[in-house]
C-alpha cells in the first residue's frame, strides 16, 4: 500500500493523476451531453417531453425525416462550401504571412503581434465588425471596391442569395488567418536551415525548396492545422448569427446554424439533435486524423 502511494509523488503515478482528473471532467461534461444528445436523435421529443430522459423511441425516423427534407442538401452544401472556403482561405493567407515573417525584418515582431487580434477576439464581436464593413449602403468593402472601378453598383453582401455565404466565408476567414499563420510560424521554424543552406548550394532556387523541402517537412503540421480548421469551422456560429442569420431564403445557411434553428426556433429537438450528430461523426473523424498527424509529427 505504501509502495502505491509513493507512485503519486515519485513521477509515475502523479502524471496519471494529471491525466484522470480532466479525462472524468470531460467524460462527466462534455460525453454525458453528447450522449444525451445522440439519444435524442433516436427519441420523439417534443416540449413536454424536453426534460424527460426516457422518451418514445423511433429508431432512424429522424434521420430519415432530415435527410429527406428538401432544406437538407442545399444546407450541406453550403456547409461544405463554407467549410473547404474557409479552411483554403485560411491557410493560403496564413501560410503566406508565416513565410513573410519568417524573414524576420525590423518590427516584424509587433506587426505579427497585430494579426492575432482576430484571433482573440470574440466571434460577436468580429460578426459586427465585418457586418458593418459589408454594409450595402455605407460598407467599407463596397467604397473600395467602387473607388478601384472594379464594381458599378453598391453590393448588398448580407441580403443578396449570391454573395451571403460568401460574406460569412470571408469573415471567417480574417478570423482564423492568424491562428494559421501562428502554427504554420512554429511548422516552418522547427526546419533545420541546413537543408535550404544545402539546396542552395545545388543550385535549387525558391520555389524548388518550397516545394521540396518546406512542404514535406511540414507534413504533419500542415495535417494537423487542417484537421483542427475543419473541426473549428464547424463550430462555427456567431458569424452566421451577427451577420446573416443563415438568410435569405437559407441561401447562407449551414449545418451548425441549422441545427440551432431547428431545436430554439421550431422547437424540433430530435430533428436538431440529428443535425448535430451527423456533425459530431465528422468531426470525430477530423480530430483521429488529427491525433494520427499530431503522433507522426512527434515520431518524425
Amino acid at each position: 500500500m505504501r509502495n502505491r502511494l509513493s507512485t503519486l509523488w515519485d513521477g509515475r503515478g502523479f502524471d496519471l493523476i494529471l491525466i484522470g482528473i480532466p479525462l472524468a471532467f470531460l467524460i462527466a461534461i462534455s460525453g454525458a451531453a453528447i450522449l444525451y444528445n445522440v439519444l435524442m436523435s433516436f427519441q420523439a421529443v417534443d416540449m413536454f417531453s424536453l426534460g424527460q430522459l426516457i422518451r418514445p423511441f423511433v429508431g432512424f425516423e429522424n434521420y430519415r425525416r432530415i435527410l429527406s427534407d428538401p432544406q437538407t442538401w442545399p444546407i450541406f452544401g453550403n456547409t461544405l462550401i463554407f467549410v473547404v472556403g474557409s479552411i483554403v482561405g485560411q491557410f493560403i493567407l496564413g501560410l503566406g504571412l508565416a513565410l513573410f515573417f519568417q524573414q524576420r525584418f525590423p518590427g516584424s515582431t509587433y506587426l505579427r503581434g497585430l494579426f492575432l487580434v482576430s484571433w482573440v477576439m470574440p466571434g460577436l464581436v468580429a460578426g459586427a465588425i465585418w457586418n458593418w464593413l459589408l454594409s450595402g449602403d455605407f460598407g467599407v468593402i463596397n467604397f473600395f471596391l467602387s473607388q478601384m472601378g472594379i464594381i458599378d453598383a453598391p453590393i448588398f453582401w448580407r441580403s443578396n442569395p449570391d454573395f451571403a455565404l460568401w460574406s460569412v466565408v470571408i469573415a471567417n476567414i480574417w478570423l482564423g488567418t492568424s491562428f494559421n499563420m501562428i502554427l504554420l510560424s512554429v511548422g516552418l521554424a522547427a526546419i533545420p536551415q541546413d537543408l535550404y543552406e544545402a539546396a542552395a548550394l545545388d543550385g535549387a532556387g525558391p520555389l524548388r525548396r518550397f516545394f521540396t523541402i518546406t512542404l514535406p517537412m511540414m507534413r504533419a503540421t500542415i495535417g494537423a492545422l487542417l484537421s483542427l480548421g475543419l473541426i473549428f469551422t464547424l463550430q462555427q456560429f456567431d458569424l452566421f448569427a451577427s451577420i446573416t442569420n443563415g438568410g435569405p431564403n437559407n441561401a447562407s445557411n449551414v449545418a451548425q446554424y441549422w441545427a440551432w434553428q431547428l431545436s430554439f426556433q421550431e422547437f424540433d429537438f430530435a430533428g436538431g439533435a440529428t443535425v448535430s450528430v451527423m456533425m459530431i461523426v465528422v468531426v470525430i473523424v477530423a480530430a483521429a486524423y488529427y491525433v494520427r498527424s499530431t503522433r507522426g509529427e512527434v515520431r518524425g
